[in-house]
């Protein structure tokens, strides 16, 4: 699919009744959601990751207090950290997205991947697939989530992960996962600084960003710097509530994170001579001239940035 005309899609789906079921639906049979297990699967990789940068930081899943900032069509990382041994789960979403058929879907599903999550929290194996029984189990009675964890996970939506009614310094982690990019850049300064008012001393937040272009997974004769040919004016014909993207680069979201007061302790910031090659071939609009070569084709990162602890100066 030509990636203007799905731009134009789903910016008409945005404005119409009805649109945002339209918009699920066409996601099931044709989008991303069709091809489930492989998505799911790309998911549980990416919380193998997290789980892994999360320990080598000093904040293991099990015993955990965590907050997820974008929880999507179902719970892939919440359920995970669950099964893990996390001790508490909140994730939240602006719009209301989680659907009951995906929620169970992702919690069979993960009895595909005990022994990934028991390798990954240092747990033995049985005890993750117990876990994993009980809350399919449970879900499948017509349990709603909060009750199938067993009161670990929580999800609210619609909420502003940039203002929560959570007391201060009670969480040892937020996270995210492909979620930063679809956010105002406004907005992300927000969530930073409720981050830094949540955490407790010591916390960690962390986050995986895909920053580049998400058009060029439905239309392979574009890459993932395409976006970069135009301006903000011009971008908006295309950007729509489905698939906002705010072309931020990787780096803006650390120096952004570092200029509310957090110790980058993670950055995974590296240009690929691929992207190099594919920026040199093409035109790229002057508001990003300023940018060096090597940062602005970077379109993934992941980094974690710590609170101090009290006492401890910069």
């Amino acid at each position: 699919m030509h990636w203007r005309a799905k731009g134009v899609l789903q910016k008409l789906l945005g404005h119409v009744p009805g649109g945002e079921q339209a918009h699920y639906v066409l996601q099931r049979r044709f989008g991303g959601l069709r091809g489930f297990t492989r998505e799911f699967d790309i998911k549980m990789d990416d919380w193998r990751l997290m789980a892994g940068h999360l320990r080598e930081a000093g904040v293991p899943i099990p015993g955990a207090r965590l907050f997820e900032i974008g929880s999507g069509w179902y719970p892939t990382f919440p359920f995970a950290c669950y099964l893990g041994g996390a001790k508490q789960v909140i994730t939240v979403d602006l719009n209301r997205h989680i659907k009951p058929d995906l929620v169970l879907d992702c919690a069979d599903n993960l009895a595909r991947h005990t022994a990934l999550i028991a390798d990954a929290c240092g747990l033995p194996e049985v005890e993750v697939r117990q876990r994993q029984q009980r809350l399919a189990e449970r879900l499948r009675q017509g349990d709603d989530i909060g009750i199938a964890t067993d009161g670990v996970v929580a999800y609210q939506a619609p909420a502003d992960a940039a203002s929560t009614a959570l007391p201060a310094h009670g969480l040892d982690c937020v996270f995210s996962n492909s979620v930063l990019e679809h956010v105002l850049p406004a907005a992300v300064d927000g969530i930073f600084r409720e981050a830094m008012r949540i955490l407790a001393p010591g916390g960690v937040m962390f986050h995986s960003v895909n920053c580049g272009d998400h058009y060029a997974y439905v239309d392979r004769k574009i890459n993932q710097l395409n976006y970069l040919k135009y301006s903000d004016r011009q971008w908006r014909h295309w950007d729509n509530a489905f698939l906002y993207q705010n072309r931020m680069r990787a780096y803006e979201f650390v120096d952004r994170a570092q200029a509310v007061g957090f110790d980058i302790v993670l950055n995974t910031e590296c240009p690929r001579e691929k992207r190099l090659a594919e920026l040199a071939a093409m035109q790229v609009h002057p508001q990003f001239a300023h940018i060096p070569p090597e940062r602005l084709c970077v379109t993934s990162i992941d980094f974690i940035g710590r609170k101090r602890a009290e006492g401890v100066a910069a």
